[in-house]
């Protein structure tokens, strides 16, 4: 049976092409256990690809239904070919980060095949410093960043000695007694009768359009706020920039992890948030990128930042919960301290905006704030309203230790989408005691990502510095 997708989902598979893949990622490195090496793990994985399992949120694939209008829906493949998804690559020699990066970001511009779910794992053997690469890439219609990160969680364990753990698409624990659960209780599925499902479907209506009458005034208070540059879902104000250009299909990926506990101490003592010292970050490092190239606009570059909206209670859904901030980053300024100030007080604004609204305004706000950057895919330089310069996510990770049957997980960079308006995307996870910072960007429009690491680099010392460390 196919189920309705919705449309969030559904708009990642509408504006997919060629020079759009719309698929996220993440590269993982493991470091071996004690007394085992690359070609250890390598077999471990080898057996769970015999075993032939896969998790059931990995068997789900995109169709068109043929009764209503070519909408969009999901149904499950029953005879998944893992030798397609999951596939072994080797590096050359002398197998370095830079190896590796040019490897994934190779892998990271091909399309995923719509006749099969939507998913890609690639594992990577030939580190010169013994750890083992694993890339994953997931269609977006499948999972947001935030759904994304807790798969790859429910498929680690904080216990170095557990052994017999699932491959990361594979069924773990909790999936397969769901699944008996389900089984079990379908042939009291109506219990309820006819009576309750009709009384739900009234409350559902009800519901449906109170929300509907309160979306006129949370959108009418989104304009208005983008009308006098106040932070929020919409921005009118962003400059023209070289990365607010049509892009190529081709990516570029680089990646670097700093102690989490640096920001951590800035924004303690900036009375900030980490996600603020993040933003300001990239706020320095862009500045110098464009002021190198002596094309740094006169006013400050703005960012869209994803917000997530998954509640505790639905973490385990995979699909796509997300809302949208705009966010001044104070290009403008000279000083760090002012930089950050100014993101901050944007993001102020713009939290403040959403404080008292509920998920579905929020949504809705959201998609009028991306309306400008969808323009900018469908009619290119022929948009009459520029979208945000960069967007800059930062998605929560684990926050301990965690392990593959032994092998410890020593980074987790993540990898995104540009898309036409905005050729570099800049996603950040944490790791237990490391934050990564991970740069997708259009191969054509930003060539070279190496040097924007340092510049991250050092408007981190310099922002340490602002503050007294």
């Amino acid at each position: 049976m196919l189920l309705p997708m919705s449309p969030t989902d559904s708009m990642f598979l509408l504006g997919e092409s060629r020079e759009h893949p719309m698929h996220v990622g993440g590269l993982v490195l493991l470091q071996p256990p004690e007394g085992m090496d690359a070609t250890d793990v390598r077999a471990m994985l080898d057996a769970a690809l015999r075993r032939g399992d896969v998790a059931p949120r990995l068997r789900k694939r995109a169709r068109r239904s043929v009764t209503s209008l070519g909408q969009w829906g999901w149904d499950t493949d029953t005879e998944i070919d893992l030798d397609h998804h999951v596939r072994h690559d080797a590096l050359p020699q002398p197998g370095g980060m830079t190896e590796l990066m040019d490897l994934v970001s190779r892998l990271h511009a091909g399309l995923l095949d719509r006749n099969r779910p939507l998913w890609e794992m690639h594992l990577i053997e030939g580190l010169a410093d013994g750890r083992y690469a694993v890339y994953m890439k997931i269609h977006h219609a499948v999972a947001d960043g935030v759904s994304a990160m807790r798969m790859l969680r429910r498929a680690l364990s904080e216990d170095p000695d557990a052994r017999d753990m699932p491959a990361p698409w594979e069924p773990n624990a909790g999936e397969r007694r769901a699944a008996l659960t389900v089984v079990r209780d379908e042939p009291q599925a109506d219990r309820g009768g006819a009576l309750d499902l009709a009384a739900s479907a009234v409350r559902a209506t009800r519901g449906a359009v109170g929300e509907a009458a309160s979306l006129v005034p949370a959108l009418v208070a989104t304009v208005d706020r983008a009308l006098h540059d106040r932070g929020g879902a919409l921005s009118l104000a962003a400059p023209r920039t070289v990365f607010n250009v049509p892009i190529g299909g081709a990516r570029r990926f680089a990646a670097r992890s700093w102690p989490i506990e640096r920001l951590r101490l800035v924004a303690k003592f900036a009375d900030a948030t980490i996600n603020d010292v993040v933003l300001a970050m990239c706020s320095g490092a862009l500045r110098t990128h464009l002021a190198d190239r002596v094309e740094l606009p006169d006013s400050p570059l703005v960012a869209m930042v994803p917000v997530s909206l998954r509640s505790e209670r639905r973490e385990g859904t995979a699909g796509n919960e997300i809302g949208m901030l705009t966010c001044s980053l104070g290009t403008h300024l000279d000083a760090p301290s002012d930089r950050l100030a100014a993101v901050r007080e944007s993001m102020l604004e713009g939290k403040e905006s959403m404080r008292t609204r509920s998920a579905t305004q929020i949504r809705a706000m959201s998609a009028l704030g991306v309306v400008p950057l969808a323009m900018g895919m469908f009619l290119g330089s022929g948009a009459p309203i520029r979208p945000a310069n960069v967007m800059i996510s930062n998605v929560p990770g684990p926050g301990t230790p965690l392990y593959w049957n032994g092998a410890r997980l020593t980074a987790l960079y993540p990898l995104s989408i540009p898309v036409d308006g905005q050729a570099l995307n800049i996603t950040c996870t944490s790791t237990d005691d490391e934050i990564a910072f991970g740069l997708t960007g259009c191969r054509r429009t930003v060539p070279d990502l190496e040097p924007m690491l340092g510049y991250l680099d050092d408007e981190l010392g310099a922002l340490e510095r602002v503050v007294g460390l």
